[in-house]
């Protein structure tokens, strides 16, 4: 890597390097919420951002999986949009703290852009600052000379054969041999107990899959801000996967519900230290897994 930065940055940095780097709002809510992300970030949002729409800047062949990894002629034409240049440090951002921002980060990453930072703590840590924020639409950006190229990470990304496939090398070793599969989503649904939010969607669990919700390696570190979620430190995060039974020396593949969550646990990793040659996330998950009727699904009820 070229040029690294920091993985995480502070609302106080950010403040400080705010015209030294392009900002991106990332945030994005489940449909149950009945949130719109684009219409409160035209309301505010940190000066000078511009809005990353996780389900406008996606593959659209895919019309039964809801946010996939875009195409890279796509994701390039949708960066010259946006005013990103491949040599650009992005700091991506979201109102949950440490969100969907994460699921940007790793698209990034995915594309061969790893000049990207996540704000710690989000749009809330911003707020809590006390830092301007500006409303309204950004104007949009004139086209540059030279256009962003992807470069595509492959083994940063696994599909349903690549998962299916090892989930086999799983069972055949006794969960010995193969990548690791780490589910983000609440133990209710990877147990089965509780329901998917996608109707008719099944809950449950991959064979020899390991429950880590992304919940846990974030803390409201702040007893006078408690609304700002923060990533947990690197030995804590460490900690919560170990407690779990999660070797952090074995490659690992996380997954989640869509394809966001298990993009926190990604970046969780990565910040403790674990290599990113050892780390891919299932750019379908869940939901493309349970939709096929061919997959094996465990409840632990």
């Amino acid at each position: 890597m070229s040029n690294p930065v920091s993985k995480l940055v502070s609302a106080p940095w950010l403040h400080d390097n705010l015209k030294s780097v392009k900002v991106l709002d990332c945030s994005w809510y489940l449909p149950f919420l009945n949130r719109n992300s684009k219409e409160e970030f035209a309301k505010s949002h940190i000066p000078g951002a511009r809005f990353f729409g996780i389900d406008e800047i996606k593959d659209f062949s895919k019309t039964d999986l809801p946010h996939m990894l875009p195409l890279p002629e796509f994701f390039g034409a949708s960066m010259d949009k946006l005013g990103i240049s491949n040599d650009d440090h992005v700091i991506v951002y979201d109102t949950a703290g440490v969100g969907p921002a994460c699921r940007v980060f790793w698209t990034l990453h995915a594309m061969g852009h790893d000049r990207v930072s996540v704000l710690d703590g989000g749009f809330p840590s911003w707020v809590a600052e006390k830092y301007e924020a500006e409303a309204g639409e950004p104007q949009a950006k004139s086209p540059g000379s030279e256009k962003y190229t992807a470069q595509p990470v492959s083994q940063l990304v696994c599909d349903y054969a690549d998962v299916v496939g090892n989930i086999e090398e799983l069972k055949v070793s006794g969960g010995t041999q193969g990548r690791q599969i780490v589910d983000a989503r609440p133990n209710g649904r990877f147990t089965g107990r509780d329901p998917e939010f996608r109707p008719g969607l099944s809950s449950g669990h991959m064979p020899h899959a390991i429950s880590v919700p992304f919940t846990e390696v974030t803390e409201a570190s702040d007893p006078a801000n408690p609304q700002v979620q923060k990533l947990k430190s690197p030995a804590d995060i460490r900690r919560v996967f170990e407690s779990r039974g999660v070797d952090l020396n074995r490659p690992i593949i996380a997954s989640c519900g869509s394809g966001v969550t298990a993009s926190v646990l990604y970046f969780a990793l990565l910040n403790a230290g674990v290599s990113p040659r050892n780390l891919a996330v299932y750019d379908g998950s869940w939901t493309e897994y349970a939709l096929n009727p061919y997959s094996e699904i465990i409840k632990d009820i």
